[in-house]
């Protein structure tokens, strides 16, 4: 069983938040709150509010233990890009592409060996 969350139009580059994401791949649930927590990424922020929706949809909705959950899957994808204009000399401008993420996350419970 498996609780994905998404997060869809994040204002932050999917360049950005694939080097967070990659550091929790296939982390404990706690250990990838820790590592979200002490990390100084602007993405960080967003991803430990993602992962608490994970965890709460898993818990909520297939009656997982939280303590047993796994960050299983995680991605970012290209979302919509915004295009803007600077202004530059000799009356021209220049476009500025403000790019945005579709990020999903999904967490899995433990196999328990019996």
């Amino acid at each position: 069983m498996e609780a994905r969350a998404y997060l869809k139009y994040l204002r932050i580059s999917p360049r950005k938040v694939k080097i967070v994401l990659d550091l929790i791949r296939g982390k404990d649930a706690d250990v990838a709150m820790a590592i979200l927590k002490n990390t100084p990424k602007a993405a960080s922020e967003d991803l430990i509010k993602l992962l608490k929706s994970a965890m709460a949809n898993a818990e909520h909705n297939f009656q997982m233990d939280v303590s047993n959950l796994y960050v299983s899957e995680c991605f970012v994808c290209p979302g919509p890009t915004l295009k803007r204009y600077m202004p530059r000399a000799k009356g021209s401008g220049n476009r500025i592409l403000k790019r945005t993420s579709h990020v999903t996350l999904v967490v899995k419970e433990k196999e328990v060996n019996a």
